[in-house]
């Protein structure tokens, strides 16, 4: 069977290198009006430049990867090639804010799974959810799973959290990122080199997702473990809780999610 990409950005292009990983990429047909991107997937992964009518005949999966705005008249492109067939593929719509339920409408009623991935998928480190309100089956279920394989963790949720789920996990690495360019700019001031301070803020980051997921320590205890009594640590804490940090990233999640429920109408 194979897959069809429709549109390969950012997103879009994370997950055919996620799926090519996992199912070969002689069976991941992409298209996008921008060459460059299925180029650079071709030539990474042995993925399939094609052009919309063969993906449409030939995917018993495809993919949108289109941003909300473009979406509609995506569809209206891919609609009529999906009339022809008997046999209908599952759709995979990744659309900040637009339903399963729309999707299917602008496709005939046809079977949708909706996701919400993040980057880090694209070093198998990524989270995906994804609902199946929109009429996807366990045997869909299945071959979706197949396809991400190796992209990180996929977890279930109904329909109605995946706008949540997009500001807490897609739109958090972007929190996660400015909050390692301050730990960067933080070590440059304490005097080590740009390149070193940047490498070890990551390294730091990473080591401490790491812990917390391998151990099941959960960061408020893992926290309290570092800050000893009257220590420099807690003396740092005393400083980013009076600055409101915690605040303000609760807030940022919430504006993030606000936002992604104003671009589906």
């Amino acid at each position: 069977m194979k897959t069809g990409f429709i549109g390969c950005g950012n997103m879009g292009g994370t997950l055919a290198a996620a799926a090519a990983k996992a199912v070969g990429g002689q069976d991941i047909l992409l298209y996008d009006p921008d060459n460059s991107k299925t180029e650079a997937l071709r030539d990474a992964y042995g993925c399939v430049i094609t052009d919309l009518e063969t993906l449409a005949a030939e995917s018993g999966v495809i993919f949108l990867g289109v941003k909300p705005q473009v979406l509609r008249s995506a569809a209206a492109e891919l609609r009529p090639l999906l009339r022809e067939r008997a046999d209908k593929p599952l759709i995979v719509s990744m659309a900040v804010g637009v339903t399963a339920a729309s999707v299917s409408e602008m496709l005939d009623g046809a079977r949708v799974m909706r996701i919400m991935p993040n980057i880090p998928v694209a070093v198998g480190a990524g989270v995906i959810f994804y609902a199946t309100d929109g009429g996807a089956t366990a045997a869909d279920v299945e071959v979706f799973t197949r396809l991400m394989d190796g992209a990180g963790i996929l977890l279930e949720i109904p329909e109605s959290k995946i706008d949540a789920g997009s500001a807490l996990t897609s739109c958090g690495p972007a929190f996660v990122c400015l909050f390692a360019e301050a730990m960067t700019d933080a070590g440059i001031r304490l005097g080590f080199t740009h390149e070193d301070a940047q490498r070890l803020s990551l390294q730091m980051i990473h080591g401490t997702a790491k812990y917390s997921l391998d151990t099941g320590k959960e960061p408020a205890a893992f926290r309290a473990a570092v800050c000893s009594p009257a220590g420099s640590t807690i003396e740092g804490i005393a400083v980013l809780e009076k600055a409101g940090v915690r605040a303000a990233i609760m807030e940022a999640v919430q504006t993030s999610y606000e936002r992604n429920l104003a671009l589906g109408k």
